[in-house]
């Protein structure tokens, strides 16, 4: 079989029978498709030449480039992924990835941003009084107050919101459906943007949309969160997904259970979510270090 072949046939089963996101489809079938070039360039066309010793290759190409360590293991990631798809339907018979060995990551802390920086996202001389002020309040607000992805935010409809229950169905990944609890006073703020959206003669079902009533994207969210939080805080990184580090940091501050962070954010494992429990700690190590006497002895 052809090694593009073998790709379409992948392509159409992420898309059709795992029903991944189609930004999630593109980036496993670009990678796919970057390997294939390589691999061409070798003499590799069928499947079944492929060897691990090309994939090391490839690896080592792209880490010579200077390539980040996170996204040669991502692409390493899809190339498995791929194997593990064709060994499955009979299509390969080899276990290529168990002789490759993808680069070690320096263990990084996720970035959040301090409660005092977030407390500004309520003060309304913030934000404009127009329509796209109000879009732009509550926005900010949800992404910290929920917690949720940047493309489930976007995947918001009028209709996923339920303000006599307080909660807000959301599409998570693999398109796998979690409801969010929400406080009074957000589903308030969620009722008077909906009535402000309509009398700007917005009707879709959109919840967030653009100036021309059309679904808001992912990179409209990020250029909100760019805007707002690149004044308010002294994060190292600024961008929606820090929000959602920030509501699980500051759940657990504040003593709140693992599992029930983990159900929120719609975690499949326990163990993405207690990256948050070392977050807590170190924050708990720099505020005794700064405040307590002894802390500050050398």
């Amino acid at each position: 079989m052809k090694l593009d072949e073998s790709i379409a046939r992948f392509r159409d089963y992420i898309a059709t029978e795992r029903r991944m996101a189609p930004g999630t489809v593109h980036n496993y079938c670009a990678d796919l498709e970057d390997l294939a070039a390589y691999v061409a360039s070798l003499g590799v066309e069928e499947l079944e030449q492929l060897e691990a010793r090309d994939l090391r290759a490839w690896e080592m190409e792209h880490l010579g480039r200077g390539e980040a360590a996170g996204t040669v293991k991502r692409r390493l990631a899809s190339v498995g992924s791929w194997l593990r798809f064709l060994r499955h339907h009979g299509l390969f018979d080899r276990d290529l990835m168990a002789k490759v060995s993808a680069p070690r990551l320096p263990k990084r802390l996720p970035v959040f941003f301090r409660e005092s920086e977030t407390e500004h996202l309520y003060d309304d001389g913030l934000f404009g009084d127009d329509f796209m002020g109000q879009r732009d309040r509550l926005l900010l607000r949800m992404l910290y107050e929920t917690g949720m992805r940047r493309s489930e935010l976007t995947g918001l409809k009028e209709s996923s919101v339920d303000l006599g229950a307080l909660t807000v169905k959301v599409l998570g990944k693999r398109n796998k459906e979690r409801i969010i609890p929400i406080e009074n006073e957000l589903a308030h703020n969620i009722s008077e943007y909906i009535a402000l959206k309509h009398q700007n003669g917005y009707e879709g079902e959109w919840l967030f949309v653009n100036r021309r009533g059309e679904q808001m994207t992912g990179d409209g969210v990020y250029y909100v969160v760019r805007k707002y939080m690149s004044r308010l805080s002294t994060a190292d990184r600024v961008s929606p997904h820090v929000f959602r580090h920030s509501f699980a940091t500051h759940i657990l501050d504040e003593g709140g259970n693992i599992r029930a962070i983990q159900e929120l954010l719609g975690h499949e494992s326990l163990s993405t979510t207690e990256q948050y429990t070392h977050v807590t700690r170190e924050h708990l190590k720099e505020v005794y270090q700064h405040a307590h006497p002894r802390g500050r002895k050398k």
